[in-house]
């Protein structure tokens, strides 16, 4: 059914390219590749119709070659982030009317821009500044973020056609307003897919947007703001700031037009942002919408019947694709004792196999962790292993940060279910594996649900179909995706939507229409086709 001027066309998930030797692909890449690292570039934020540049700039470096500076982005001030409101405020006039057909054109064009000539510049743009194979950023970087614009136009669509139903001499219509105000985006380092869909996704359901991308991120996110431009997004629509967290709260959390975040990064972060949120909530004009997800401390269960070769798989790549730092990540996984021998040779074999170092050499799998912060923190969980009698290194252990910040994957065998390592959040290629007696499948269950505060993904591996339905039903709460015979990582748009609860966000589903639904107010109207002209019930008439 069409409700608009045009029906939207069939909309379907972004192929994936091989980039095999030899592939067209392949050379493009490394062509993008060559041409990012021969010149030094200025980053601006973007604010209205400014590309506005301070005196205050900070290197970019690729996190697998620190000494080699990609070039320099432009540190902003709150004065900065009070101009974007500005900026968002006024667009807001013409973009919240525009009718949503308009809309979609800009963020499809965008789609067809990184599909095409600009897939190889962003897929460049993510594998130098965030240190991701070729494989890794085309997945993110061109296919999913692709995913996120051409998918959530068919969501709106989806959205704007429920609509209540109508009695006789009435009609009843449904209008999805954007929110009264503007939306805060805060995004991570680890996907240029969410960078981009976190702004776009309110701004697309008619919002303005004040965007605050990672630091480590902004390398990736310049190219984000080159396309939306070029798709013809309204100056002030998405206005990119370059402050940090605190600098940007301080303004925009008093604001009385504040009217939601859209958020992606650490629990803390998350939390504080909803205490401030709470604690100004009688300056704004609209309740917030809070909307955030906030990372894991993701499982891999097996069953005795499981296959083996497969669980070793399933923790090869869903531990140490992108060095772990994936928020679905599988960072702790529970094996059966008749197993653990042949997965652990399983395992060792591929680790003996796979190559560490930069990203131009497409035969290494694993590349360097982000930042030297972090780098410092995955280090000290390694060597707590190496020092405890509650654990053992099983591969790895290993990790330099002289040319790049390089962290070899790391398996830990801990003796006891509550160590710290199948705990706490780490955020790298660090993987703890605690092996249960084979018979006491629905006793480590409990153990899995209680063990960390996250919820976000899990896994079980197993041939035995009363075992998966067990784990599903009893693990219901423990992830809010789930997966059955796979890693625990790698959501697509609108097949996986992706979110966790607990201390794992609010579970509101990017790349699903229940995503799109927090950003828009709905006004029910209701039209008498011909009015009453007598106050009178029919009750009210005599015997």
């Amino acid at each position: 059914m069409s409700i608009g001027i045009f029906d939207v066309p069939a909309l379907k998930n972004e192929p994936v390219k091989s980039y095999a030797p030899g592939s067209p692909e392949r050379a493009e890449l490394k062509k993008a590749l060559a041409e990012a690292r021969s010149k030094t570039i200025d980053i601006p934020q973007y604010i209205g119709s400014e590309e506005v540049y301070s005196q205050n700039k900070q290197k970019v470096v690729p996190p697998h070659d620190h000494q080699h500076v990609l070039g320099y982005f432009h540190e902003g001030t709150k004065e900065d982030v009070g101009k974007a409101i500005d900026a968002a405020l006024e667009a807001r006039k013409n973009w919240a009317t525009l009718t949503w057909e308009q809309r979609a054109a800009i963020f499809l064009k965008a789609a067809e821009l990184i599909a095409g000539p600009y897939r190889a510049e962003m897929n460049a743009a993510t594998m130098l500044g965030q240190s991701k194979n070729a494989y890794q950023a085309e997945i993110d970087s061109a296919c999913e973020i692709i995913d996120f614009l051409r998918l959530n136009v068919n969501f709106m669509r989806d959205i704007y056609e429920e609509q209540p139903i109508s009695s006789e001499g009435v009609w009843n219509r449904m209008e999805y307003r954007p929110l009264e105000g503007f939306i805060f985006a805060i995004t991570p380092f680890n996907f240029t897919a969410i960078a981009g869909n976190l702004p776009a996704a309110p701004a697309l359901m008619g919002n303005v947007v004040i965007w605050k991308p990672a630091f480590t991120q902004v390398y990736a996110a310049n190219v984000i703001m080159k396309v939306f431009k070029e798709a013809g997004l309204p100056d002030g629509v998405i206005n990119m700031v370059l402050v940090d967290g605190p600098v940007a709260g301080d303004v925009i959390f008093k604001h009385p037009d504040f009217s939601g975040v859209h958020f992606t990064g650490s629990t803390k972060v998350f939390q504080t942002i909803w205490k401030t949120i709470g604690e100004n909530i009688a300056a704004y004009k609209t309740f917030p919408r809070i909307v955030g997800e906030t990372g894991g401390k993701d499982f891999v269960l097996a069953h005795r019947s499981a296959d083996a070769k497969a669980v070793a798989t399933g923790l090869v790549r869903g531990a140490f694709e992108y060095q772990g730092q994936k928020c679905s990540a599988a960072s702790r996984a529970y094996i059966p004792s008749n197993l653990w021998e042949s997965v652990k040779g399983f395992m060792l074999a591929d680790l003996a196999e796979i190559k560490m170092g930069g990203v131009e050499d497409f035969s290494n799998f694993v590349n360097a962790v982000i930042d030297e912060k972090s780098f410092d923190k995955i280090a000290s969980y390694i060597d707590g292993a190496k020092s405890s009698a509650d654990t053992e290194i099983v591969a790895g252990g290993n990790f330099d940060k002289s040319k790049g910040y390089f962290v070899e994957p790391t398996v830990i065998q801990a003796f006891k279910p509550d160590y710290v390592t199948l705990c706490e959040e780490i955020f790298g290629p660090v993987l703890t594996i605690y092996v249960y007696d084979e018979n006491e499948f629905e006793q480590i269950i409990p153990v899995i649900d209680a063990t960390s505060p996250y919820a976000l993904t899990g896994a079980v591996f197993s041939k035995d179909r009363y075992a998966i339905e067990y784990a599903t039903r009893h693990l219901v709460n423990a992830a809010g995706n789930f997966y059955i015979n796979d890693k625990p990582t790698g959501a697509v748009v609108g097949q996986q939507p992706f979110g966790g609860a607990r201390a794992s966000g609010t579970n509101d589903k990017a790349g699903s229409v229940l995503n799109l639904l927090r950003w828009v107010s709905p006004r029910a109207i209701k039209e008498t086709l011909v009015s009453p002209k007598d106050y009178k019930y029919p009750f009210l008439s005599g015997e």
